[in-house]
């Protein structure tokens, strides 16, 4: 695979993942990225399942994502008057998980891992503030890739691995479909942000809470000593809670945010403290919350890894798992099966399925479940946490309940298989 030249679109978890397995099997690698640096913000994020197996195989990666994590002690739901009904304490062990993970970590302090590992690399190159402007293959042969800022000079390219989110442009090109094609909605959307005041003066558990009306408000801590805030709005089958978050979404952030500020106004809780904040935050960052079901995984030469081809979405932290498997296993059937890029191709689709399959099953209520409509939705569902949290506190006899929910919440059953690289691993 000396010779194979790979693009991959998207410089976040899956793309510098991918890239470290593709130079381990000799490929030389450019990863571009829209933006014009690295991006470090967003929320909190878990590693687990299959994640975890990928994790260590990557020398010195668990002890970089051990450095960096957020050490929470786990999550209070909390009703109005902030009194605690139902808490769940982090997992100390990967083989037995709860809602929060062994290995929570915010989504920029991984991007920024990966981006150290990589890095220096001499097989792969990075570059900021570039994107694609057209694809064109020819029978089954190379793409041939322009760019659309110039920083880079139109090439063939003998894969092109598109790992740049749920609504990948990348992936309307490469399937010659539109955006929003092969994009199922959760009927929800999701804001994160950092304010810059320790709202939970110095506790390490997160704090949630739910009003009527599908709104769901969550306090966490963050490695600085600032708090973390997300913002969640849920739907039924008979209001959609997206089409008014994307209208606002395509004014711009500040529109974005004066619309979650009428969302959220009367909430109850510290709502009007929390909106207050998100008014000054500079690092907003809100979405759709979204699955993608392609038909398939690749076309020709062009392929898909992360939610650009897979987005789970399904409320417990799967995506990232999933992205960390995808890279490893695509670099890792196309060196297995020694270059022959559409034999790689159809063993990497083979490999993810089952994986897919299980991780994009959304638990029973879920979403409803997280922000109920109404006051009365609410009360049954706090009863229900205060069993489920009374059950996990029991510790590993009963790991498998957190199963029944949530795939990614088990230990890693998918057989990762071991590729014998060239170039170390």
């Amino acid at each position: 695979m000396s010779n194979l030249k790979v693009l991959i679109v998207g410089a976040s978890i899956a793309g510098p993942t991918a890239a470290y397995w593709f130079a381990r099997a000799g490929a030389q690698v450019t990863i571009i990225e829209r933006f014009p640096q690295l991006r470090t913000a967003g929320q909190g994020i878990d590693i687990r399942s299959v994640g975890i197996t990928v994790m260590r195989k990557m020398p010195g990666m668990e002890a970089a994502v051990r450095a960096r994590c957020m050490h929470m002690d786990g999550i209070s739901f909390v009703r109005g008057d902030g009194k605690a009904f139902a808490t769940m304490t982090a997992s100390k062990d990967s083989k037995s998980q709860t809602l929060v993970s062994e290995f929570e970590i915010l989504r920029g302090d991984l991007a920024q891992v990966l981006f150290d590992l990589t890095k220096n690399d001499d097989r792969i190159k990075y570059v900021f503030g570039e994107q694609v402007a057209s694809m064109a293959q020819t029978g089954n042969g190379p793409i041939a890739v322009r760019f659309a800022n110039n920083k880079l000079p139109t090439a063939d390219y003998d894969l092109v691995v598109a790992c740049d989110g749920a609504t990948s442009r990348t992936r309307a090109m490469g399937l010659e479909c539109g955006v929003r094609d092969h994009i199922k909605s959760t009927n929800s959307w999701a804001a994160y942000f950092t304010i810059e005041e320790d709202l939970l003066k110095g506790s390490k558990l997160s704090q949630l809470y739910s009003a009527p009306g599908g709104r769901f408000l969550a306090l966490g801590p963050d490695p600085n000593g600032a708090t973390r805030a997300g913002l969640m709005g849920i739907g039924t089958s008979q209001v959609d809670a997206t089409q008014a978050f994307r209208e606002a979404q395509r004014q711009g952030p500040e529109a974005l945010k004066n619309y979650m500020a009428r969302y959220f106004a009367g909430s109850g809780w510290r709502s009007e403290e929390i909106i207050a904040a998100m008014m000054e935050a500079e690092d907003f960052y809100a979405s759709e919350i979204v699955q993608v079901k392609a038909p398939s995984l690749s076309k020709g030469r062009f392929v898909m890894v992360g939610d650009a081809g897979y987005s789970p979405c399904n409320f417990s932290g799967a995506g990232t798992s999933l992205a960390l498997a995808g890279g490893y296993l695509l670099a890792g059937e196309i060196f297995r099966h020694r270059g022959d890029i559409p034999a790689g191709l159809q063993a990497y689709e083979e490999r993810m399925a089952p994986m897919i399959k299980d991780f994009q099953q959304l638990a029973p209520g879920v979403p409803a479940i997280i922000a109920p409509q109404t006051a009365w939705g609410i009360q049954l569902r706090d009863m229900f946490l205060i069993v489920f949290a009374w059950i996990t506190a029991l510790g590993k006899h009963f790991a498998w309940v957190g199963g029944l929910f949530a795939s990614s919440l088990g230990e890693d059953k998918y057989g990762i298989p071991e590729y014998d690289w060239p170039n170390g691993g």
